[in-house]
């Protein structure tokens, strides 16, 4: 058997790494954003808000389903991605998940540590002034008191259901003359007008000093259990996580909507995946909880500082803009020309755009202009993701009052984003835009729309295909590409795509575009073989390839393949990656790195030499397979040599970065391409401040 089919090398080796496992290894690359001090300060806090975060939802939903292999006797011993077991991940993982913690409370310790030497203290509740402690006493009555709903805990009596999104204060109150301590559970409000961090009175540039709103609530822990008698109290915080698996009844008489509702509300229910606790805690009131929240026998219980849910140092109070990211503008796309048809400059050209270099603000006017467009007949768009107050839906819903047919197609099983979708539904619906809900047990998550204008005696299609969501508030943050054209045969394929996902009993063929799961796959595995035979040929030879993860198995196989014909394969993978680049025997042409900075990498593209002939593609589709079998994804070549040629310098800046790559190998050590200090040359070379260089000066240029 060829060992590039049998996933193991001549001498036993097994070819790939394990997805959670490299996943663990992407957030640690975030935490580095943290530790490295040449990040603004606060942008560091901020970055270990984001590794928080992530974290959480690496136990909701990977962790959580380890733990149901496990508990499937099918499954349980099935070897999964790097040769374990369940089992044997699960306790890696939790290993890996421990020594994260320790990195993270060493981290923001070190973090606490360079705010004081700029005048940002955050402080706790024994460290306030009588002004301060007078102020927190006044905004606990007035604000967070009516909102406390504090839980005695006792060994006979069940808990009530806690939020796995909310973060609480065990209590103990113990007493001289009582043998038995009591105990309590306190929700800490969170919400817009309740933000996890105050601004003491009197603070100013010079000092600044904050607290934690849960040190509000230790400093009027007497407050709230006046009620009992007890000589000592305080207060441990606690965060747990559910699994976050969306389960759905299979009755037919309810409707999907139904149906999505009682999930939720089961998914609330979920079983506990992971505690995360204040090291502090006393064994007695541990053990109650451990006991309470039923994870007696998890592997998954990880010992803390004196705050979680640290997710929202993500919005710690900007208190001095010179420990932030510099703002950076995004530009206007040369092609654009203010108060011009978006629809008139379309038609002579294909534009490319990549956000957050370039303005969102050209989409919504692209939606806008069409809903206004008296030519325009009708609008079809697929939704994935969208921001709280959308301005993508307000154009939609504006199109569908001047009289066009409106039709979205609105992914309800976006993980986290279940409930937004359903009331975006119900908003859509009320305006009179047809919504449906796609193909059942496959995820559309492509980002396409289709606009239909009458250009005389015939309708004429501008399509959109991009690589990140329809969503102002992440394209700000998150890098992406978005490609509108007029091209006939896109267009064709536009329309075919969108028949389809009204009425998705029918087959799919398209011309140009890539579709998932029809056609993708083979399309990019030709591709692959086309660039093997090149090479065997002795032909020049090459694959290039960004996305955000990388763990198809049989994609992966055909890459080794390639690097043993010698194909020179360049990969820049942000998270996961399952290949092992650089390893003798198979992998020896195949370089990969990895990108954290400023902004998320999240665009998608996929370069192949073809023989000098260069075919170009960007699209919604990572290398996993659940992009490529269990999705609708779509990829677009790019057919316009000039944009083609940008992408490719897109590429190319991204792979010269010195700063802020790091070499994905084996080992998956995180090490960086660079070693600082860093040359003048080597600085310029950080690729997000090189790609917004790039694009302004094409914008000076025209």
């Amino acid at each position: 058997m060829d060992m590039l089919t049998s996933r193991y090398t001549k001498k036993g080796r097994y070819m790939l790494n394990n997805r959670e496992l490299s996943w663990l290894s992407f957030n640690e690359r975030v935490m580095q954003e943290a530790q490295d001090k040449s990040v603004p300060l606060i942008q560091r806090l901020r970055f270990l808000g984001i590794y928080s975060n992530n974290q959480d939802e690496f136990f909701k939903v990977r962790v959580a389903n380890l733990a149901r292999l496990d508990k499937d006797k099918g499954k349980k011993n099935k070897k999964l991605s790097g040769n374990f077991t369940s089992n044997e991940l699960q306790r890696k993982v939790s290993r890996k998940a421990l020594e994260g913690q320790q990195k993270f409370e060493d981290t923001y310790s070190n973090i606490l540590a360079e705010m004081k030497s700029q005048g940002i203290f955050i402080i706790n509740e024994k460290m306030l002034t009588e002004e301060e402690k007078a102020f927190c006493k006044s905004y606990f009555t007035d604000k967070i008191s009516p909102l406390l709903v504090p839980i005695l805990i006792r060994k006979s009596v069940k808990l009530p259901l806690l939020r796995d999104e909310s973060i609480y204060h065990a209590v103990k109150m113990s007493s001289n003359s009582r043998q038995n301590s009591r105990y309590a559970i306190i929700e800490i409000p969170q919400n817009s007008q309740f933000p996890r961090f105050t601004v003491l009175p009197g603070s100013s540039t010079e000092c600044t000093r904050i607290i934690f709103i849960d040190d509000i609530i230790r400093l009027c822990l007497d407050d709230i259990f006046f009620m009992f008698t007890y000589d000592r109290i305080d207060a441990y915080t606690f965060k747990f996580m559910r699994d976050a698996e969306l389960d759905l009844d299979d009755d037919i008489s309810k409707s999907l909507m139904e149906k999505m509702e009682e999930g939720l509300t089961k998914r609330s229910y979920g079983r506990p995946v992971r505690l995360v606790y204040d090291k502090e805690m006393p064994e007695d009131l541990l053990e109650m909880l451990i006991e309470k929240l039923g994870l007696r026998n998890s592997e998954n219980l990880t010992p803390g500082g004196r705050y979680h849910l640290m997710r929202d140092l993500m919005k710690f109070p900007k208190v001095n803009p010179a420990l932030e990211y510099e703002k950076t503008p995004p530009l206007r796309h040369p092609a654009f020309g203010v108060n011009e048809s978006i629809f008139a400059t379309i038609r002579k050209q294909d534009v490319l755009l990549h956000y957050p270099y370039h303005t969102f603000n050209h989409l919504i006017d692209f939606l806008r202009e069409a809903a206004m467009d008296p030519q325009t007949d009708s609008i079809y768009m697929t939704l994935y993701r969208t921001a709280a107050c959308s301005r993508v839906i307000n154009a939609l819903i504006n199109a569908a009052r001047n009289g066009k047919k409106v039709t979205v197609l609105l992914e309800l099983f976006a993980r986290f984003d279940e409930e937004r979708n359903m009331e975006n539904a119900e908003v859509l619906r009320q305006a009179g835009i047809k919504v449906i809900y796609g193909i059942p047990g496959i995820k559309v998550h492509c980002k396409l729309i289709l606009v239909e204008r009458r250009e005389g005696s015939r309708l004429k299609g501008y399509v959109h295909v991009g690589t990140g969501n329809f969503n102002e508030d992440t394209a700000q943050i998150y890098s992406d590409f978005s490609l509108f054209t007029t091209k006939k045969e896109i267009a064709e394929d536009a329309e075919r795509i969108f028949e389809f996902l009204e009425d998705n009993y029918k087959h799919l063929k398209t011309q140009s575009l890539l579709v998932s799961p029809y056609n993708m796959r083979e399309r990019f595995e030709d591709l692959i073989d086309n660039e093997i035979k090149n090479a065997k040929d002795g032909r020049k030879a090459y694959i290039y390839v960004k996305c955000n993860s990388l763990t198809d198995e049989d994609m992966i196989m055909k890459l080794y393949k390639a690097s043993k014909a010698g194909v020179r394969v360049r990969l820049i993978i942000r998270g996961a990656c399952c290949l092992m680049p650089g390893e003798e025997g198979f992998s020896e042409n195949i370089k990969a790195i990895s990108i954290v900075d400023k902004y998320l990498e999240h665009a998608r593209l996929m370069i192949f030499y073809n023989g000098g002939k260069e075919k170009v593609f960007i699209g919604s589709a990572d290398w996993m397979n659940r992009n490529l079998s269990r999705r609708v994804e779509v990829c677009i070549p790019i057919l316009d040599k000039e944009i083609a040629s940008n992408l490719k310098d897109t590429f190319s800046i991204q792979w010269k970065d010195r700063v802020k790559a790091r070499n994905l190998n084996q080992a998956q050590l995180n090490q960086y391409i660079g070693t600082p200090p860093f040359s003048k040359e080597e600085f310029e070379s950080r690729s997000q401040i090189a790609l917004y260089n790039y694009y302004k000066s094409k914008q000076e240029h025209e």
